[in-house]
């Protein structure tokens, strides 16, 4: 029987070999590290709800907040979760991990088809290694599964023009976009059919009446599954419901006041803030290609603007249908983004496959006729390797004391904490860490042979594996004591000894507006958080920070309030120390 190679994998299954390598980049590290932020808790807590309360269409989390988003995505938070009888990072993670495995190996099959097969590959190694898609794989968040349903169902929308020409609808389409519906709403529908809407015009094949029709008749089917959760919803939420989603949905969108909405969303934006997100989500592919403009000669057109314009013009319109489809996407999705004032990073995620591909094309060019540029980007990111190696070796041999190098540059409390956080856990490495330092070496020697054989496109796939070893050293070393260290869970397991804390004696005030919310702390807890403000109860536990203990006193005089416990730090969630108090009614 003959051993598989990864020349074999890669001619015989590269779909198999792409899926593994999606597996080992995520899969292992899911649940390593304990929440440390806001997002991931918070949507975990949903999927806690459901398990405890029964409630699948509507649960309440975080001191009688409902869940304003739709469901679908804590739906399989629950269901990874079911076994165990319980949500764990890992169960809440894994939806996301699953998620982009399914969209690289169906992003895969379609470039594979369509495009030469290399650069189909190397688009989506490009795909897995870049910092965007790789943080939200792994995260206990809504963003990674809406992508991959979006993704997928452009996909298919394309299918059902190339080979049905827009007769008989497939049932997966339907399907897809309500799922996407119930992961985040509306957006999850109106997105791909404006892509798709676009695209057709730009095909120039269709009469209008017939795009409209296609259009219409995509969106009412995709409506009917998120259609029965919103009427369930309603008639457990009411108007108070409807008026979230409403505020939520369009509100927001279209840049109305959203007044029953009661925190600040946080992230406005301006219209080049998207443009800056791509280029940092691309990281380290970015730096690629800015090191390709270095040497290269511009050309000064002799053409009017106009005449430039129209020969862009004319050139797009000869794309092949593939290369049209992928521009037409990415531009769609950026301008539809830059409609709000809300901005993240995660919603510009459905154009990065199709981003990838033509950066597949260009990286491809670049080792083909500008040799050296390939060469200096691997001694680049070799040379980040071998520093980080060497800082990680001579901390665990305890020649250097990384929090009095960084010292000598700056006195931010939080940073030097999170440094001597990395710089202790270095100290005694575990088998894991020396397992991803031994595949770190691993990568960069293959890199240094590489280089002395000096076969381009070969340097090209090493810098790739580096890269790959490189988001293995972050996660399983890195990250992984970044967040336990940072994390309230040790607090929370410390109170929970300490204290009869139970569901009907801890109390938090819910008014995002003034106070920040625990949602990490509310997870470790077992979401047992109460709202001071609608209970008014006569005793027991709260829990603030120690910037608002001031502030509750003096809101909520006709109580005593006495700090029992507090962490030693200020963490991630909060960038405050959180306390615990115990009250009674005077």
């Amino acid at each position: 029987m003959r051993t598989p190679t990864l020349q074999y994998l890669y001619l015989q299954k590269p779909v198999t070999m792409i899926i593994f390598v999606c597996i080992i980049s995520v899969l292992p590290w899911i649940g390593v590290g304990d929440f440390a932020t806001k997002g991931e808790p918070r949507e975990a807590a949903v999927a806690v709800s459901m398990l405890e309360t029964g409630n699948w269409i509507l649960p309440q989390v975080y001191a009688d907040e409902i869940a304003y988003k739709p469901p679908f995505a804590h739906w399989l938070m629950a269901v990874a979760s079911y076994p165990e009888g319980h949500v764990t990072e890992f169960t809440s993670r894994l939806p996301s991990a699953i998620a982009f495995t399914v969209m690289i190996g169906f992003i895969l099959v379609f470039f594979g088809k369509r495009f030469k097969f290399q650069e189909a590959f190397i688009a989506t190694l490009l795909l897995i290694t870049c910092f965007e898609i790789h943080r939200a794989a792994m995260t206990t968040r809504v963003d990674m599964v809406l992508t991959s349903l979006i993704v997928i169902g452009l996909i298919q929308l394309y299918r059902w023009e190339e080979k049905l020409e827009l007769k008989g609808l497939p049932i997966a389409i339907p399907i897809l976009l309500g799922c996407a519906v119930l992961t985040k709403g509306p957006v999850g529908v109106i997105l791909p059919l404006f892509v798709f809407g676009v695209y057709l015009l730009m095909l120039r094949k269709y009469k209008f009446l017939v795009i409209f029709k296609s259009l219409l008749y995509v969106f009412i089917s995709s409506l009917f599954l998120p259609a029965l959760w919103y009427a369930a919803a309603w008639r457990q939420g009411g108007d108070e419901f409807f008026n979230l989603v409403w505020a939520e949905n369009f509100g927001r969108f279209f840049r109305l006041s959203t007044p029953e909405i009661s925190y600040e969303l946080g992230h406005e934006r301006g219209f080049f803030y998207n443009f800056v997100t791509i280029l940092a989500g691309f990281i380290p592919w970015t730096l690629f290609f800015v090191f390709s403009l270095f040497g290269m000669k511009i050309m000064v057109p002799h053409k009017s603007v106009k005449e430039i314009a129209k020969n862009v013009w004319r050139g797009i319109l000869n794309m092949e249908k593939p290369q049209l489809f992928g521009l037409v996407t990415i531009v769609c999705i950026l301008f539809f983004y830059s409609i709000p004032s809300s901005k993240r990073s995660v919603y510009l995620m459905p154009a990065y496959p199709f981003i990838a591909l033509f950066l597949a094309k260009y990286a491809i060019y670049i080792t083909e006729y500008r040799m050296k540029v390939t060469r200096v980007f691997a001694s680049f990111m070799s040379a980040i390797a071998i520093v980080v190696l060497l800082v990680i070796l001579l901390t665990t041999a305890g020649l250097i004391h990384p929090v009095h190098i960084v010292e000598n540059y700056t006195q931010n409390t939080a940073l030097l904490a999170q440094v001597d956080i990395l710089a202790n856990s270095w100290t005694h490495l575990s088998s894991l860490s020396g397992f991803v330092l031994f595949i770190v070496f691993v990568a960069l020697a293959t890199v240094y042979y590489q280089m002395r054989k000096k076969i381009n496109i070969k340097i090209l796939y090493a810098t790739i594996g580096l890269v790959f070893s490189l988001n293995l050293l972050i996660d399983g070393v890195i990250m992984k004591s970044l967040r336990e260290g940072t994390s309230c869970k040790g607090f929370a397991e410390q109170i929970k000894r300490e204290y009869s804390l139970n569901k009907g004696n801890v109390y938090v005030v819910n008014n995002l507006r003034v106070y920040p919310n625990f949602y990490g702390l509310n997870f470790y807890l077992g979401n047992i958080f109460q709202n001071f403000d609608v209970t008014t109860p006569e005793e027991g536990y709260f829990i603030t920070t120690d910037k608002f203990i001031t502030r509750i006193e003096n809101e909520y005089s006709e109580y005593r309030f006495t700090p029992v416990a507090s962490t030693n730090t200020a963490l991630n969630e909060t960038d405050q120390k959180i306390v615990l108090l115990k009250f009674v009614r005077k």
